[in-house]
């Protein structure tokens, strides 16, 4: 089958060699991906290396890489686009994270939700509206398939400018969450099983889903969760090495704050400790650094991301050179059996990020919401997720309606209604008004180009 895929941020350092990898493994699909990229040059290392991809004796499709000098001429014919871009700098990042400990606020993530995150929102939006436009006059009946931070509100403003669009969000923290329900099967029963072989029923928004069921076969997997707590919640578990590994990797977890919010509530929070922390009170979870060391985790300094970026960038280098492998293996990631499953290759069921059609019971029509969905024959239908338990939807629904106040003080422009938005996140519980306001003002102020909408 001869598709056109759009790759936007086709320079992409991570998320662009796990498509092409799994794009390459992928049987009955061929065409063209024009990438494009403000980076041309890291477009034009990603094609070299998809062009490799596709020369290696186990690839099975046949795909043609280009690189795109506008927007528009990526996006012109497209049947699928791929939305995957670093809004803003290192630099206006390092304020998001950053700026707010000077009034105690602490972010593990800063990419989201708190301060960070409407910040982020606030340089993201502007660009996302174009894209709307772009797909709307280019390629208007193509399937769009974002990957960008922050997931909601991009949504959100894709459906805003355009209503018609075929947009999903996909996100992979349920995919971490499904592996360490791997690890809970084996640990209390010896069974070996992978994440796909893993059912669960999950619902609420980006970064802050819930399971309220998970199956192995007949297995109940959550039924599981309270002798495996007894074993590991003071230890915590990390699901991909020690359960120490947060002591190294700022990226890394011990699991203790899902285990914590499962016993209170009933469900089992579907994101990585340092996303879920940012939807809560701050004092529960990020009163300090000696908390924080209490829970397992750590603060994703934007210095350690600016390391890991140029680790990749170099590594990128080297394969479009020659002078480093590259390896065909499936990513585990699920862009590809998406696009399979709306061709009608596959059925394919998996978590994304949609407008609430009634799949998720407790929050408003319209907001945005994540929940299985099946993607088949060129639909998308959500799947009615189970009803939350009435605490654990309390938070979420917090934080669902700061979204929808942010969407609409941006479609607005108007800069109160933002700042409400930023008031009542639940990380800035605690600081007054007249703080709140003045730390949004700094953050504006440290951000601000010919493109910020206030």
């Amino acid at each position: 089958m001869n598709i056109k895929i759009a790759y936007i941020g086709g320079g992409s350092k991570a998320w662009a060699l796990k498509f092409m990898q799994d794009l390459a493994l992928a049987p009955d699909l061929t065409g063209e991906v024009a990438l494009y990229d403000i980076d041309p040059p890291a477009a034009g290392r990603n094609r070299i290396i998809g062009e490799k991809l596709q020369e290696m004796p186990n690839a099975v499709s046949d795909f043609r890489y280009t690189v795109a000098g506008t927007l528009e001429e990526a996006l012109q014919g497209a049947d699928f686009v791929v939305m995957s871009i670093l809004p803003g700098t290192f630099r206006e990042m390092h304020s998001d994270v950053h700026a707010p400990e000077e009034y105690g606020i602490l972010q593990s993530v800063g990419d989201t939700v708190g301060p960070g995150g409407v910040l982020r929102a606030l340089r993201t939006v502007p660009t996302y509206e174009k894209f709307a436009e772009a797909i709307r006059d280019n390629c208007p009946k193509a399937w769009v398939l974002n990957l960008t931070n922050p997931m909601s509100i991009c949504i959100k403003t894709l459906y805003r400018v355009f209503p018609e669009i075929k947009a999903v969000g996909c996100c992979h923290e349920v995919f971490h969450t499904q592996e360490f329900l791997c690890c809970v099967l084996k640990e209390l029963t010896g069974i070996e099983a992978r994440r796909r072989d893993i059912y669960t029923d999950a619902s609420g928004i980006n970064h802050f889903t819930w399971i309220t069921e998970a199956r192995y076969r007949d297995i109940d997997l959550l039924a599981l969760m309270p002798e495996f707590m007894d074993r590991y919640f003071e230890s915590g578990y990390y699901e991909y090495g020690p359960a120490d590994t947060w002591e190294r990797d700022t990226f890394a977890y011990g699991n203790r704050v899902k285990m914590d919010l499962l016993k209170r509530y009933g469900a089992l929070a579907a994101a990585g400790d340092r996303h879920l922390v940012e939807f809560m009170d701050r004092n529960w979870y990020l009163k300090d650094r000696e908390t924080i060391r209490k829970w397992h985790f750590s603060l994703t300094t934007v210095d350690s991301r600016i390391e890991k970026q140029d680790l990749l960038i170099q590594e990128s280098i080297a394969m479009a050179e020659g002078r480093k492998e590259i390896e065909l293996e499936p990513s585990g990631e699920e862009l590809v059996r998406m696009i399979r499953g709306i061709l009608g290759l596959e059925v394919v069921v998996t978590n994304v990020n949609l407008p609430n059609r009634g799949q998720m019971p407790g929050l408003p029509m319209g907001s945005i919401v994540e929940t299985n969905c099946v993607f088949t024959n060129g639909f998308v239908d959500p799947i009615v997720s189970k009803p939350l338990p009435k605490g654990a939807l309390a938070l979420v629904r917090r934080n669902s309606d700061n979204i929808d106040l942010l969407d609409a003080g941006l479609a607005a422009r108007d800069r109160e209604m933002v700042f409400n938005s930023f008031l009542n996140q639940p990380l800035c519980d605690g600081i007054a008004v007249e703080e709140a306001r003045e730390l949004f003002g700094k953050m504006c102020d440290n951000v601000r180009d010919e493109e910020f909408p206030f």
